[in-house]
């Protein structure tokens, strides 16, 4: 049978492109695009951006949680970070004239190294500006000193410095009340603070009020001024005129005796260099046989850049700040690369939409502006987020740190750097998944062929990398700082601190000594004690001018100075290597004797130094005791060679007392605080422990070893965020590859080894990139220390073990849930 005729096939029909017709102007017709791939501006365009923006945050809920979350963390960090840094850089930099202000350095040769300090002789200020036309105003700034507040029954010990009358017009000083270019000009004028002048006089107005000061001099407050800025160099409470020190007897006329602050204030447009080959002799013109030259420093850039070895400047502070600058960067880039993985994660969703998108005509650009919409969204909810975490988080941040940072939110700036900051971070989070989707193409997509699949490295593997070298970096930093501070706490410092405090001594306290000291001994309060020249745990006091019998002439070794009345090896609980201590009650001559430190036997270079004579010209003290080296400055240095004058001709400032062991601490100051009430009625009892003052030494290292520890935790949490976000979407990328796994016999420890392996590895690789990293920063860091820990190579080990640990953790969990998963759903549709 013959078949019929075949049906011929269809053919499709096609379309050739023709020009544009015309319009009527004469121009081309152009088809219309739909809103959302049209380049073009409207508050049509932006809605559309918004509304799918929103769809897919809240699509993919989870992931949009984690990114909010790791966002929000990170964001929070940064910002904290950057508040102490912005204070820290901001420090005496805020004054209208900073540019113009310097103080008067010193600069000598000591021994083998050339040494620069910044107080310079009292007698130098006043002559400063008569000598050099260049300089403007010139002010001295004394140490700063507490004195008693005397008005009517409210007494208070208040905290000031005194001052030439320039201080208030060269440093701008805000006045509440009062004329500040007369203010200090009377020699009883006082200035004080808002704070103060509430403590004093509550509501009613301070100006005019007559205050008396040290129970004895009565001045009156010619202004008020507001409270000092968080980020200044000076502490006071009040300032009175210079003349006031001369009046205590605290005044010198010694070119020799370098113990205050000189700053001035330069004439504009002054030839700096020029001016200091003029200054750098000053003080060898007025000082027979001195050698100390002289030179200007910016007043602003002490804070940071107050360092100096052998003569140049050698950094400072700066390198914390820059330090902490750098974690805040790396913080924000880690949260925003956990926004880049889970979106380029999710790219095979994300794939099909461009796919579809660009067939049917979008552009490159509107899915960029879509994708960077979206995640700016994002950090906006993150953003508002921080802003709570930095709000809570604030006022521990500041106990820590020591500060008193706010957030500004009446100051228009702040709200522009905030949403500056939040749109920056958006920015940065989306750059990469933006220009990484927009560029699929939709013949690849659409076939399925646009992945590389099992590829060696993936942009997404090295941002992991990065992410957790980061964290294991800050991890060994942590371990090594606090390896130090552990360090340096366990030196022995070479007195005993248990049960010793000292009271500085005020009012009646000298005059009524013997009896304060021997009504607290009778009634079992304190079992000895010791006056000083100095709390034992501060140097007030060094020389290089101390003479001993064979010294070289030209020997400037730095001795410290202290001053005791006796019974300091006792009090203190020293321990004597030869000799005794200085004892005024069995050996009446020895209130001209003198105790030495082990350091400064070698200095001195004696073999047999007791009864050695050493001292200034006219004034000779003989050696009695030779004391163990103990630690009067920072643990971190070498011990200094000291001298320890019997009370001849020097001056007290503080009593330290051994309280009796035998009675409780608070039963002890309770009979103290009524002893000196009786003796000292005028002046309150305060009291200081010296181990608690003693552990303040360490106070900067162990917020750093804090910071770094607390930081490296958030590091390692956002990290583990996108970890755990990673390895989400890969359980849910390979759910049939699981199942047909599973069917086919494998276990869950074989299915879970699988799913884990590649995050571990990556682990490794950040682990072998950091350590060196880690070692070379870290060892630099210690070169800032003379007395400083070793680095081991357990401290890598132990970071690198426990970060392999938390991201063990971190993955086993989906993955161990995808490996017990029923295989039935999964192959359901194949």
């Amino acid at each position: 049978m013959r078949a019929g005729p075949r049906p011929l096939p269809v053919r499709p029909t096609v379309r050739f492109r023709t020009p544009a017709r015309a319009n009527a102007a004469g121009g081309p017709v152009r088809r219309a695009s739909p809103s959302w791939h049209t380049p073009c501006g409207g508050s049509a365009m932006l809605k559309n951006y918004l509304t799918v923006a929103m769809r897919n945050l809240l699509r993919s809920k989870g992931f949009s949680f984690i990114n909010i979350l790791g966002l929000s963390i990170g964001m929070a960090c940064a910002l904290l970070i950057l508040l102490w840094v912005e204070n820290e850089w901001s420090w005496d930099r805020t004054y209208p004239n900073a540019d113009r202000l310097y103080t008067v350095w010193n600069k000598d040769k000591w021994t083998n190294d050339t040494v620069c300090w910044p107080t310079t002789p009292k007698v130098m200020g006043p002559v400063l500006k008569p000598s050099f036309p260049e300089i403007d105003k010139a002010t001295r700034v004394n140490w700063t000193q507490t004195l008693l507040f005397s008005v009517g029954e409210k007494r208070l010990n208040v905290k000031g410095t005194m001052v030439d009358p320039d201080f208030l017009s060269m440093f701008s000083v805000p006045f509440v009340e009062g004329n500040p270019a007369t203010a200090l000009n009377d020699p009883t004028s006082l200035v004080i603070t808002q704070t103060l002048a509430r403590k004093l006089f509550g509501d009613e107005d301070a100006l005019g009020r007559t205050v008396k000061l040290d129970n004895k001099d009565l001045f009156n407050v010619s202004g008020v001024i507001r409270d000092l800025p968080n980020n200044t160099s000076f502490d006071y409470e009040f300032l009175t005129p210079w003349s006031y020190i001369v009046k205590r007897g605290e005044d010198d006329s010694s070119w020799g005796n370098n113990s205050t602050r000189n700053i001035v204030l330069l004439k504009p447009h002054t030839d700096l260099e020029a001016l200091q080959k003029k200054i750098k002799n000053f003080t060898i013109q007025h000082e027979q046989d001195g050698t100390t030259k002289v030179f200007l420093y910016p007043f602003s850039r002490t804070h940071l850049f107050g360092d100096f070895e052998n003569g140049k400047q050698a950094g400072g502070r700066i390198e914390m700040v820059r330090a902490f600058l750098l974690i805040a960067i790396f913080i924000l880039v880690i949260a925003c690369i956990n926004f880049m993985n889970l979106s380029t994660a999710r790219s095979e969703r994300r794939a099909k939409e461009v796919g579809i998108r660009k067939t049917v005509g979008a552009l490159k650009q509107s899915l960029i502006i879509q994708f960077l919409m979206e995640s700016v969204m994002l950090a906006l909810i993150s953003g508002i987020l921080a802003m709570v975490m930095v709000s809570v988080s604030l006022k521990p941040f500041n106990e820590l740190t020591q500060k008193h940072l706010a957030l500004e939110w009446s100051q228009p700036v702040f709200w522009l750097s905030i949403l500056g900051f939040i749109g920056f971070t958006g920015l940065l989070a989306g750059s990469y998944p933006a220009f990484f989707l927009s560029a699929f193409r939709p013949v690849q997509v659409l076939k399925g062929t646009f992945r590389k699949v099992n590829a060696l490295v993936t942009p997404r593997k090295v941002l992991v990398v990065f992410q957790f070298s980061i964290a294991i970096l800050l991890i060994i930093a942590t371990l090594i700082v606090l390896k130090q501070l552990r360090y340096a706490q366990s030196r022995e410092n070479g007195y005993d601190k248990n049960n010793l405090v000292y009271v500085m001594m005020q009012g009646d306290m000298q005059k009524n000594y013997h009896v304060i000291v021997n009504e607290l001994r009778d009634k079992g309060a304190v079992t000895t004690w010791s006056m000083c020249s100095s709390p034992i745990s501060q140097s007030w006091s060094n020389t290089w001018g101390i003479n001993w019998d064979g010294k070289p002439a030209d020997d400037k070794t730095i001795i410290n100075s202290f001053t005791t009345d006796g019974n300091l090896v006792k009090t203190m609980g020293m321990q004597i290597i030869e000799g005794r201590d200085i004892d005024l009650v069995n050996y009446p001559a020895d209130s001209n004797a003198v105790i030495i430190n082990e350091s400064c036997v070698k200095a001195m270079r004696f073999k047999h130094p007791l009864g050695q004579v050493i001292g200034y010209p006219g004034y000779p003290y003989k050696v009695v005791g030779v004391v163990r080296d103990f630690i009067i400055e920072s643990p971190y240095e070498p011990i200094r060679p000291m001298v320890m004058w019997g009370p001849k001709g020097n001056y007290f400032n503080a009593i330290h007392f051994k309280l009796n062991p035998a009675r409780s601490t608070a039963g002890n100051l309770k009979i103290m605080e009524q002893v000196f009430k009786k003796y000292n009625p005028e002046y309150p009892f305060e009291y200081n422990f010296v181990d608690q003052e003693y552990a303040r030494k360490f106070s900067d290292e162990q917020a750093t070893a804090t910071l770094a520890g607390l930081f490296a935790a958030l590091t390692i949490f956002i990290s583990c965020l996108g970890l755990f976000g990673l390895a989400a979407y890969m359980a849910e990328a390979r759910v049939k590859e699981i199942g047909v796994r599973k069917v086919l016999g494998a276990s869950i420890a074989n299915l879970t080894t699988l799913l884990s392996k590649e995050f571990v590895m990556l682990v490794l690789i950040s682990i072998v990139v950091a350590t060196p990293i880690a070692w070379y920063f870290m060892d630099k860091w210690l070169m800032n220390y003379k007395y400083r820990t070793h680095i081991d190579p357990w401290v890598f080990v132990l970071a690198g073990v426990g970060a392999i640990f938390i991201s063990l953790a971190t993955v086993s969990y989906q993955a161990i849930r995808a490996a017990m998963a029923s295989p039935i759903r999964s192959l359901r549709s194949e």
